[in-house]
């Protein structure tokens, strides 16, 4: 393990989940909220998300939703129905092909690019989250990771959106390390990253590297300042990897921000 790699993993683990606990707790407190109300798709990154809501708010007031696809596969529903039953959470489950599929007929408009459809699928899952949220006095808990929200590997006004984020300070490889403290079956805890907003869509088939990887380009550079030749020479990772990590981090800026424009109103 290289000295990167070594400070990336050296969180207190303890301090953060009791931090977050605490944040979760007092967001909810603050807005006079009943609980909150999330996606639990099967991932790291919502399964973490789930758990510490639980801790934080007992698991009659975390309302987890499945919203899958014809193409989600099998597992991960599996594995998102047995978190939820290992804290007794009921589990609402919203099947959104038809909603997509409502969407495009009354646009009548389809374009063949999957990533378009894909987007809406996750703006789709986004209004059934705020619905819920605005029916029963509910927070929307966002589930990105810091690896994702630097890069923009989510999806604007989608997965994006969100009343709070708890985990969004965390690298990946960090969520992992709290997946595994907080006792996550093993299979979550190491299951690759695969969005699936189309079929066979996974993170390692659009991203230059593993998570791993760019979680040490991200650290190393935004944390522990190193230039691309320090960061080579202490991870062996190529500058051609980390410059375009670099590059996705610039170019989505946009997804970062509030809207452009003239004068801030307030």
């Amino acid at each position: 393990m290289n000295s990167v790699e070594e400070s990336l993993r050296n969180i207190d683990v303890d301090r953060t989940v009791a931090e977050i606990v605490e944040f979760i707790s007092s967001s909810v407190a603050e807005a006079r909220a009943e609980g909150v109300v999330l996606g639990l798709s099967g991932g790291v990154d919502s399964s973490v998300a789930f758990t510490l809501c639980v801790k934080a708010l007992e698991p009659n007031r975390v309302y987890p939703v499945i919203m899958p696809t014809s193409f989600t596969p099998p597992q991960d529903i599996a594995d998102a129905l047995e978190l939820a039953s290992m804290f007794k959470a009921k589990v609402t489950r919203v099947d959104i092909d038809s909603v997509v599929e409502g969407y495009l007929k009354a646009i009548g408009y389809r374009v063949a690019k999957p990533m378009v459809e894909g987007n809406l699928r996750a703006r789709v899952r986004m209004t059934i989250l705020y619905y819920l949220a605005n029916a029963l006095n509910l927070l929307v808990v966002g589930t990105s990771d810091r690896s994702e929200y630097m890069i923009g590997y989510f999806t604007k006004y989608g997965d994006g959106a969100a009343d709070i984020q708890p985990i969004i300070h965390l690298y990946k490889t960090q969520v992992r390390l709290i997946a595994g403290y907080l006792g996550l079956p093993e299979r979550i805890v190491s299951k690759p990253s695969a969005p699936m907003l189309f079929p066979g869509h996974t993170a390692r088939s659009e991203l230059p590297a593993d998570y791993a990887v760019i979680d040490q380009i991200l650290h190393g550079i935004f944390d522990l300042r190193l230039t691309l030749e320090e960061l080579e020479r202490e991870t062996g990772i190529g500058r051609e990897v980390s410059l375009r990590i670099l590059s996705m981090v610039e170019s989505s800026k946009h997804k970062r921000m509030l809207p452009k424009c003239v004068r801030r109103p307030i």
